[in-house]
């Protein structure tokens, strides 16, 4: 298992754990279906009322899809299968509210789960980044999920900053994407401590509520994902080249702001 579930039933939190720390927690194909697994899971367990999302170990949250996870893809610019489209809680259809505890790198195809979060506390040693674009690769599901959570100038230098500049927790805090950030080690018991408060409240209250937020930027979400499959299809250099770049980058030459 590459996910873990603990579950308070007194105070009807659970926490979910992505556990790959040898892999920087990046997600394979196996990962990926457990956590697919899990939100479904929670939608029918009504002694869990909130949730906590964090990574295990201190280098990263998540960083993605795992390199080699080999995903095949139809030979049409129209149907592109993405491997994390369905890997976040909405997109299983779990309205019960998610907290996310960030510590370390959290890049890539983390926002997947970031971006369908509620909220997100970190550690000071939170950064965040996207390195699509270094690598020859189109950033569009990410870029829409990360739009509705940070303005626009920020989402674009980001986006298209690659793997030249992090994204601090501080600044992030300074801009919205990160609500709280905790003393040193302390993002998941803070994030637990936010998650007991909202699984006291009635829970029908509070899933109207997620659902109610979700549905304000929902057609945005959706409209910017149809527009995905192509510009992927059009904007990413061939694999093979791909991972040219990837092999080539340089450890450490990067700017934290």
């Amino acid at each position: 298992m590459s996910v873990l579930l603990t579950a308070d039933k007194d105070s009807g939190v659970a926490v979910i754990t992505l556990d790959r720390p040898d892999r920087l927690n990046a997600i394979d194909l196996g990962m990926r279906d457990e956590l697919v697994e899990l939100w479904r899971e929670l939608r029918f367990d009504d002694s869990v009322r909130a949730v906590v999302l964090t990574g295990a170990g201190e280098r990263a949250f998540c960083t993605g899809l795992d390199r080699d996870a080999v995903v095949p893809q139809p030979n049409s610019p129209y149907m592109t299968d993405d491997p994390l489209l369905r890997v976040g809680p909405k997109a299983n259809d779990l309205w019960k509210p998610v907290v996310a505890a960030v510590c370390g790198m959290a890049c890539g195809g983390a926002f997947y789960l970031l971006g369908e979060s509620e909220f997100v506390v970190a550690d000071p040693t939170a950064v965040f980044f996207d390195p699509h674009t270094t690598y020859g690769m189109v950033s569009a599901y990410e870029s829409v999920l990360m739009a509705q959570r940070m303005p626009f100038g920020e989402v674009a230098r980001m986006m298209l900053m690659g793997t030249a500049e992090r994204i601090g927790a501080r600044r992030a805090h300074e801009f919205g994407l990160v609500c709280e950030v905790t003393e040193p080690g302390g993002a998941l018991a803070a994030a637990v401590a936010c998650a007991t408060v909202i699984a006291g409240y009635p829970a029908e209250g509070v899933q109207g509520t997620v659902r109610a937020l979700w549905s304000a930027k929902e057609a945005s979400v959706a409209q910017g994902f149809a527009q995905a499959p192509p510009l992927i299809s059009l904007g990413n250099l061939p694999p093979d080249r791909q991972a040219e770049l990837f092999a080539g980058r340089r450890s450490g030459e990067f700017r934290v702001r």
